[in-house]
């Protein structure tokens, strides 16, 4: 369970993708030589805690232990505060070096070969990112909170939605690095429906089905 060059994105994107709650991996810190950065999920998000290695033993908070080993057995019996918050995380589930990527990687795949009409290993050669998603779904006006249509297009950090498929021009691009979440939304009178949450403004937005709200949300997540 311990990731030598993983970033936090990825860690993220591994652990909400394959992982569960309770499941954890160990990474090194970009911040110093001698830090680790401890990963943990709990429920829909990711927590990330310092560990210092000080050559003899490995510092968390104000514990110590000889070990990585004793300190993955110390809180596996008591709880890891998460924040500030006061969200209480336990370490269950190891996380494996050695595992498939995340399940939004085949999902992306096979949307892109239904969209198409060429089979999987067509694509496979000249596949696109894949970061990449397209598709319609429903958004919410800003002023008039009526529900429309729109045809929306991810590459890289910019999510654009567009009046239809055909349109040339994006009605607005939106920065995904400006984005702090990204979640399934039930307040609306709508199913299948997520938002994401910018400083000046949340998006409210609806898929067809749930399966591919659950695709959105899951690729979105992993660009934030």
């Amino acid at each position: 369970w311990y990731h030598d060059n993983l970033t936090r994105h990825a860690a993220e994107a591994l652990l909400l993708s394959n992982g569960q709650d309770g499941s954890y991996l160990l990474r090194k810190s970009n911040e110093r030589e001698d830090l680790y950065s401890l990963s943990v999920r709990g429920k829909d998000s990711v927590k990330h805690f310092h560990v210092e290695h000080t050559g003899t033993s490995f510092k968390f908070g104000f514990n110590e232990f000889s070990s990585l080993r004793e300190l993955v057995m110390h809180f596996a019996n008591q709880p890891l505060i998460g924040s500030e918050t006061g969200t209480l995380i336990v370490l269950k589930h190891p996380y494996p070096r050695e595992v498939e990527e995340p399940s939004i990687y085949e999902s992306v795949r096979v949307h892109t070969a239904m969209q198409t009409g060429r089979t999987e290993s067509d694509l496979v050669p000249n596949a696109p990112s894949l970061g990449t998603k397209e598709g319609y779904l429903i958004k919410q006006g800003k002023i008039v909170k009526n529900w429309k249509t729109r045809w929306f297009t991810l590459h890289r950090n910019e999510l654009k939605y567009f009046k239809d498929q055909t349109a040339t021009e994006p009605i607005r691009a939106l920065d995904l690095t400006e984005c702090s979440a990204v979640q399934f939304d039930y307040s609306q009178e709508r199913v299948n429906c997520f938002c994401l949450v910018f400083p000046l403004r949340t998006y409210y937005l609806c898929a067809k089905t749930g399966i591919e709200a659950d695709e959105w949300i899951k690729i979105l997540r992993w660009k934030l």
